[in-house]
């Protein structure tokens, strides 16, 4: 680690920001040394504010079906190999409580942009859970939905929305997206969801096609002036049935250093160790939460259909039914020092 480096890193944890330059030398200039030290400063500045608490989140993937055709994703509406699936209400609200008497007190609706799920459906689905479970947050990730849409479902119980920025480079973001979509309208997204009131999150895939140090500045001084409430942010992994299929896959350990830098630049931010980590590293969970992560979400689906929420390939955890796999996260946890515990886990602002 050169000096420089440490300066930066000194700086960040003394709660500066920095330029987009800056950040990019930052992440072009990594090293082992310059990793240990910042994620023993995210730690120190995560536990300050959450403790050894791992906020658990019920995920519930509720259609793979998605009228978008990314040209990263497995579920892209012109991959004719995706075994399309949709939940009925029921069968989400069974989910729920299995979740329920497992201990999630945060139920994540997650699916492709399906037209089939109805700001009516959807309002009637978020109040029934709320209803039931008055305990629990509502978190949705949907995708683009238009800030009426936003709104209503909002106003029936809605607690946060996820939705990733993919990257704040508008060159990057066309160059993985087909042209109907619009980088200004993801950011103008975000926005529209601030100002009605969610709990919000962004994030991005690190490692993705055309990726590059100077992209990544731009998706952390995004996340600097944004300051979401949560940021999910995983390695790309290929899936083989997209344009991306030959493409290698973010790495463990560029993916840990940027958790790091993510947690000094917005200390509250709720930032999930995701799926993707531990698809490609059997500790990826844990060398995330170590790094500065304070979020595990298990999967809540039915086993009968994890396997078709396919964005990538290799997905872990599409079997084990959802006791086994709190269970398994729960010893994971304590073995490095953090404890998994019951409650919303909302964000705490400072």
């Amino acid at each position: 680690m050169t000096g420089r480096t440490g300066g930066l890193i000194s700086r960040l944890a003394g709660g500066s920001g920095l330029t987009e330059a800056e950040y990019a030398e930052l992440t072009a200039g990594r090293d082992g040394e310059a990793a240990s030290l910042l994620a023993e400063k995210a730690d120190k500045v995560r536990r300050g504010i959450y403790g050894a608490d791992v906020y658990v989140r019920g995920l519930i993937e509720i259609s793979n079906y998605c009228k978008n055709d990314c040209l990263y994703c497995g579920i892209r509406r012109s991959n004719r190999s995706c075994d399309r699936y949709r939940l009925t209400p029921d069968e989400i609200l069974e989910c729920c409580g299995e979740g329920h008497a497992l201990g999630f007190r945060t139920f994540v609706l997650q699916g492709g942009e399906d037209g089939h799920f109805t700001d009516d459906l959807l309002c009637g689905l978020i109040g029934e859970i709320k209803s039931r479970y008055p305990d629990c947050a509502v978190t949705l990730s949907l995708g683009e939905r238009g800030r009426d849409s936003f709104k209503r479902l909002f106003d029936a119980g809605a607690d946060r929305y996820l939705l990733r920025h993919e990257t704040a480079d508008a060159g990057h973001y066309r160059s993985l997206h087909p042209g109907e979509m619009s980088f200004e309208n993801r950011i103008r997204s975000l926005y529209d969801l601030r100002e009605i009131g969610y709990q919000v999150g962004c994030g991005f895939m690190v490692g993705s096609p055309g990726q590059t140090p100077e992209t990544i500045a731009k998706d952390l001084k995004f996340i600097e002036e944004f300051k979401p409430d949560m940021c999910g942010i995983g390695p790309f992994i290929p899936h083989k049935d997209t344009l991306f299929r030959d493409h290698p896959h973010g790495t463990v350990e560029l993916t840990t250093y940027l958790l790091s830098i993510i947690r000094l630049i917005h200390p509250p931010v709720l930032l999930p160790a995701t799926t993707a980590l531990a698809t490609i590293d059997p500790r990826g969970r844990e060398k995330g939460i170590l790094a500065g992560a304070s979020v595990v979400m298990p999967n809540l689906s039915p086993t009968s259909v994890r396997k078709k929420y396919a964005l990538y390939d290799g997905k872990v955890c599409t079997g084990e039914e959802s006791a086994e796999c709190r269970d398994c996260l729960s010893r994971r946890m304590e073995s490095i020092g953090f404890r998994i515990v019951t409650a919303r886990g909302d964000v705490k602002r400072r």
